[in-house]
């Protein structure tokens, strides 16, 4: 499995189109892994954790 930083993630799955958008929305406290906000743009994510940003939510290793 490739490993992802939370905001090369936001963006490979489509939720953002550029690293900088990701940037803000991580630090504006918009984006949570498995259920804690998480304002670190470069926190590296693990198969099995769960990310949501607004209304969309994802496993990491899923899809």
């Amino acid at each position: 499995m490739k490993t992802f930083k939370l905001d090369q993630f936001l963006k490979y799955q489509g939720w953002v189109e550029s690293g900088g958008e990701a940037k803000v929305l991580i630090r504006a406290g918009e984006v949570s892994v498995n259920g804690i906000v998480e304002t670190r743009r470069g926190k590296r994510l693990a198969a099995g954790d769960v990310i949501q940003l607004g209304e969309r939510s994802c496993v990491v290793g899923e899809a």
